[in-house]
């Protein structure tokens, strides 16, 4: 490692894809939680995508293993889960570490929200959304519940207002209660439980004590810098779908406690947390970037790394983004960088794994990415065959 305040692309990058794990595998034993942590979170709106986040990251993990980590079993009193599935970063369904609970549950409920996504007559009051958070925790606590259970629950304990048919949702409407559904996961209220056939069901995750707010806030900046630095205040907003302005205070509350400090990247200002400015050299750098990687649908480390022109680079800009935004495409990562998108399709025990480079491969890239759909199938627990031509399926919404 080389210490330096003028950092690369390629620097950073290096030790991103270290820290993320997929510069090199965590080794077996390590747990789902660890992995789930050195990402800041699983994005896990498709759960077979969470998954194979966290399965390409850890030998020998399975789909099995992660679903265990979400609601372990036994036969008397099953043990508390190590993964929490619930609302997290921009309000999106993420896996999280119980353990991390105390921070996430008080630094996303700190950050300002947005206009109002309905007018005056269909939104709850302040004082209502409180009612309606408590009356999910007191609903859920020991058991699982669907969304029509729960929303009975709620009404029970609030009252008729909570179950008015007010929010225009797919043809059809919701009751008003479910417009804090997602508030109710970042504050530790609830927490998603498993299918019951093809419905989803809620529970309460584990109690715990949440951090002052501030404290919370300012824990979350580090642990963004230690995972994805250096990034700008501008990055950390835009990965957390925060105010600009708020991401730009709580990066000059830390900068003035000396928590984190000021490096150049890529010739311009960006931060890291304070001491933490060694990075690979030249040698170590480009073993840690060189080889081939399957990411797929929303994975955090193309989510969160930053800047997204760099890691999507010429025609993978057009073809691996969605309108610029990252995540709607399962990403082809060659040394580093995103250079192609591939899909999925299971049948069975079967899948078949369609991979769409954007440059030819060489014989010894073609090795490393038959590995690499080989590892996807052991995740999934199918057995995986390569296609490599061109992807049909359009981006995930």
């Amino acid at each position: 490692m080389t210490k330096s305040t003028g950092i690369t692309w390629a620097a950073a990058s290096a030790r991103r894809l270290e820290r993320q794990f997929l510069a090199r595998r965590a080794r077996t034993g390590t747990s789902v939680a660890d992995v789930a942590a050195a990402m800041l979170g699983v994005h896990a709106q498709v759960l077979s995508a969470a998954e194979l986040s966290v399965g390409l990251r850890a030998d020998g993990v399975t789909r099995t293993d992660v679903r265990d980590a979400l609601w372990p079993t036994a036969p008397l009193a099953p043990p508390a889960p190590a993964l929490v599935k619930t609302h997290g970063p921009r309000g999106t369904v993420h896996l999280l570490p119980a353990r991390d609970l105390p921070m996430w549950c008080a630094a996303l409920p700190a950050i300002p929200a947005g206009p109002a996504a309905f007018p005056t007559d269909v939104r709850l009051t302040g004082e209502q959304a409180g009612q309606v958070v408590a009356a999910i925790a007191d609903a859920l606590d020991g058991t699982f519940l669907t969304v029509d259970e729960l929303g009975e629950e709620v009404v029970a304990r609030t009252g008729p207002w909570a179950g008015d048919l007010v929010m225009p949702a797919f043809q059809t409407m919701w009751p008003r209660w479910r417009q804090v559904l997602h508030r109710a996961g970042q504050c530790g209220a609830l927490s998603f439980g498993p299918n019951r056939g093809r419905r989803v069901t809620y529970t309460r995750p584990p109690r715990f004590t949440p951090l002052p707010p501030e404290e919370a806030s300012r824990l979350l900046v580090r642990r963004y810098l230690y995972a994805y630095g250096p990034a700008t205040p501008q990055h950390f907003a835009r990965w957390l779908a925060a105010p600009p302005g708020w991401a730009k205070a709580r990066y000059a509350e830390l900068a003035a406690a000396g928590e984190i400090e000021e490096v150049r990247f890529e010739g311009a200002p960006a931060w890291v947390a304070a001491g933490d400015t060694a990075f690979p050299d030249a040698p170590e750098r480009d073993e840690l970037l060189r080889g081939v990687r399957l990411l797929p649908y929303f994975d955090a480390y193309v989510v969160a790394a930053q800047p997204r022109e760099l890691l999507f680079p010429g025609a993978a800009y057009r073809r691996a983004l969605a309108g610029g935004q990252a995540g709607n495409f399962p990403v082809l990562l060659v040394d580093g960088v995103a250079a192609g998108v591939w899909h999925q399709r299971r049948r069975g025990r079967r899948t078949t794994v369609t991979v769409e480079p954007l440059a030819r491969l060489t014989a010894r890239q073609e090795r490393e990415l038959a590995d690499c759909v080989e590892r996807v199938g052991a995740v999934l627990e199918a057995a995986a065959e390569l296609v490599i031509g061109e992807v049909t399926v359009g981006a995930h919404a």
